[in-house]
């Protein structure tokens, strides 16, 4: 259970910072849109790039990542189905989709890897995976759902190459395999490395005068987003495994362990920076992390 508490205690302390720092002030009235805009145009795609580059890309078709992916559009689309009923708009939708089924793989899966699966790289596809397929589809629907005036056609097609994370992210897979030299890799590696730090504070600033979960206008749509990624995608992945793939021991604890890590950080930037399912994403992100602390645990207890 060390890396369960170790990933969630860095998470939790980063976080606590950031509430501090804007209970305080320190940085002024303006320091959460500072901090998101730093990490989604700059260190973000910065970060994308430097993974993706030395990923290996065939782990993205590996047959476990099967089972993240259908488990992934299942919760997604249970979501965007309840959206287009009750008529929550498509970006408030999309954002209450990626909450639902898009998890915390980075500096939340990797430690959990290392001390739950054993092995860092285990975390690597569903990555890739969500980098490279499930980023750029959701933002594009952003840029579009988003964009105001009606466009031309042509610069609708072009939306993921003016988004900084998709081109960050498609940049990388194109310089996958390819040597960079140090001179060029070195200030990207740094510039990336301002990410995770970025997100994590930028949404401890946002914690500052927010009423207590669960409580607002916006409670319907975060209960529904916590189920869907807390219980809904471990047990739905579980299903998969066992019944479709024939998964066991450890090849099974590993997709179920990942599909039961919480909504990433990350989504909380997205939602700030197209302006749209704000409240949701900070309060999913903030339930379906605390709920996944006695969901990790069980799921390592039982399967491990």
């Amino acid at each position: 259970m060390q890396g369960v508490l170790s990933g969630f205690a860095v998470i939790a302390v980063v976080i606590g910072v950031g509430y501090v720092i804007g209970r305080r002030g320190y940085l002024g009235g303006q320091a959460r849109d500072v901090l998101t805009k730093l990490a989604f145009h700059v260190a973000s795609p910065a970060l994308l790039f430097t993974v993706l580059a030395e990923a290996d890309l065939s782990l993205v078709f590996s047959g476990r990542l099967l089972v993240t992916a259908l488990s992934t559009a299942a919760m997604a689309g249970v979501f965007v189905a309840v959206g287009v009923v009750r008529r929550w708009g498509v970006g408030r939708t999309t954002i209450g989709a990626l909450c639902s089924s898009y998890v915390n793989s980075g500096n939340l899966g990797i430690p959990i890897a290392v001390y739950v699966l054993g092995d860092a790289s285990l975390v690597a596809p569903v990555l890739l995976f969500q980098l490279v397929m499930v980023t750029p589809v959701a933002l594009t629907i952003l840029d579009l759902a988003t964009a105001g005036e009606k466009q031309p056609l042509w610069r609708r097609l072009l939306t993921p190459l003016r988004n900084p994370v998709a081109l960050g992210s498609l940049a990388g897979v194109a310089a996958s395999g390819v040597e960079i030299p140090g001179p060029v890799m070195d200030p990207v590696t740094l510039i990336g490395n301002m990410a995770v730090p970025a997100v994590l504070l930028a949404f401890g600033i946002s914690l500052r005068g927010s009423s207590l979960p669960l409580r607002g206008g916006e409670r319907g749509a975060v209960l529904l987003a916590v189920a869907l990624k807390s219980v809904g995608q471990p047990v739905v992945a579980w299903g998969l495994a066992v019944g479709v793939f024939g998964l066991r021991g450890a090849q099974l604890l590993d997709v179920v362990v990942t599909s039961a890590l919480p909504a990433a950080q990350n989504l909380f930037t997205y939602a700030s920076s197209y302006r749209v399912g704000e409240t949701l994403a900070r309060e999913a992100i903030l339930v379906s992390t605390l709920l996944s602390v006695p969901v990790l645990v069980v799921v390592a207890a039982v399967l491990g």
